[in-house]
């Protein structure tokens, strides 16, 4: 009985149907603004991005086009086709690991949804609310899918839902029937598998991209599907299909059909440019680093310090040896220890945090040898409601201090007003552009469900 109704489940056409249910008009004023707030905030990792040498790799492999379904990169005049524009404006808004952040069974970063879309309504010549709506789906569909199964557990890399939330997305933006987004879920599930060594050991350059790699695989899906591609079916209970070789079953609990998406209520946006199960750490450093009385505490100061932390946050970033000897900034910015020793150092954490002549400085090395993860195992029974970091730091005086954070800022129960995501934006913002355009970005996308034209939404 219970194999009946497997093969009568058929995920891609449940997901298909309540899509393509929502109406734009019932979109809530609470997730309109939110979704305005984390384009902004997405802008401002691009923007901080704009300089490195990802940008600079990715922005070359783009080839300039005229005609139809082109999308400008972000901050240039170029225009190029859009999933090229996808791929690159993705990479861009993760380079930084700053953008907002969704833990359940399975991580996700879903900003990531984002550029992508706004490439895809740019091209489409879609107006603001229409891409407001298509966020807002790709965040409810990735967050979802986080909920009902781990692919980290099986070695899979969390971008691979992003395939499927992306092309969700699109077919609101390039007006895919029911029948067309099966089909393109169809596609986009049997060939864009990431395996998670992009976020093991030394870490490289791509894992900024692999995100984007996955949006631009779930294009390219729909593209297919709207000119009348079949795909796979069923795509996810198939005897050879996505939960048998790849997740094991999803428990998919999506919305009643016509029930508008909320998801990205329940995500969480970065104060600090790191792995988001360290924030809570790094939080806990810098409010350390004056001292209970208002001296420096250094870490010349420290005989030895332990993190306690969640399961999630020992696995992911605190337990293999390269963290605690990073030679790359894709390392240092996914260390526990690192993370938590140059905020404890420097009162901060900033992208220069993760140039090399710091995470390669000899007395910072020092002071990581001082340093030991272990899991709490209250931490863990409450991941992911809180994400529990506590430092316990031993000083050669022969004081104890411990700082214990739950909730960092930015997280639901502790949220971040929109001058704190303002400022984030003007902060990374400042050094490319002048205060009377910062502000008039800020006033676009606070308007963008009135804007009819989205060509320049970020064009520099």
């Amino acid at each position: 009985m219970q194999e009946i109704l497997t093969k009568q489940t058929n995920k891609a056409k449940e997901i298909s149907s309540y899509v393509l249910s929502i109406k734009k008009e019932s979109l809530s004023k609470e997730v309109i603004h939110e979704v305005k707030r984390r384009i902004i905030d997405s802008f401002a990792c691009a923007i901080g991005a704009y300089d490195s040498k990802v940008c600079k790799i990715v922005l070359r492999t783009c080839s300039k086009i005229k005609g139809k379904y082109k999308a400008p990169l972000f901050g240039k005049g170029k225009e190029v086709f859009y999933e090229e524009a996808a791929f690159a404006n993705g990479a861009l808004v993760r380079y930084l690991d700053f953008n907002d952040t969704y833990l359940s069974l399975e991580p996700a970063h879903p900003s990531d949804n984002i550029a992508p879309l706004i490439a895809t309504a740019q091209a489409y010549g879609k107006p603001g609310l229409d891409l407001i709506l298509a966020v807002a789906i790709a965040y409810e569909i990735q967050c979802r899918l986080c909920d009902g199964a781990s692919l980290r557990a099986k070695g899979i890399d969390h971008v691979t839902y992003g395939a499927f939330s992306v092309a969700c997305g699109a077919a609101i933006l390039m007006d895919l029937d029911k029948e067309q987004l099966e089909n393109a879920l169809g596609i986009a599930g049997v060939c864009n598998i990431a395996t998670r060594q992009t976020r093991v050991g030394e870490m490289s350059m791509w894992k900024a991209c692999a995100f984007a790699n996955a949006a631009r695989q779930g294009l390219f899906a729909c593209r297919l599907a709207k000119e009348g591609m079949t795909g796979p079916s069923p795509v996810f209970e198939g005897t050879k299909g996505f939960e048998i070789t790849i997740s094991g079953p999803i428990n998919l609990k999506l919305p009643n059909i016509s029930e508008p998406p909320k998801k990205i209520l329940e995500t969480y946006i970065k104060p600090y440019p790191v792995e988001y199960h360290a924030q809570s750490a790094v939080e806990a450093a810098i409010s350390l680093h004056a001292g209970a009385s208002s001296d420096l505490l250094l870490p010349d100061q420290i005989q030895d310090m332990t993190i306690y932390t969640h399961k999630a946050a020992y696995d992911i970033i605190g337990s293999e040896s390269e963290k605690w000897k990073p030679t790359s900034k894709e390392t240092a910015d996914h260390s526990l220890p690192y993370c938590t020793a140059i905020a404890l150092r420097d009162g901060n954490v900033t992208d220069e945090s993760f140039h090399k002549k710091n995470y390669r400085d000899s007395n910072l090395l020092r002071f990581l040898k001082k340093i030991k993860i272990v899991e709490d195992q209250r931490y863990t029974n409450d991941y992911p409601k809180s994400f529990g970091n506590r430092l316990e730091i031993n000083l050669f005086d022969g004081r104890k201090i411990i700082k214990e954070i739950l909730h960092p800022f930015g997280h639901p129960k502790n949220p971040m007003p929109d001058e704190a995501v303002f400022n984030k934006w003007k902060t990374l913002a400042s050094p490319h552009l002048g205060q009377n355009k910062i502000e008039e970005q800020i006033d676009r996308v606070m308007k963008l469900e009135e804007l009819d034209n989205l060509s320049d939404l970020l064009y520099l």
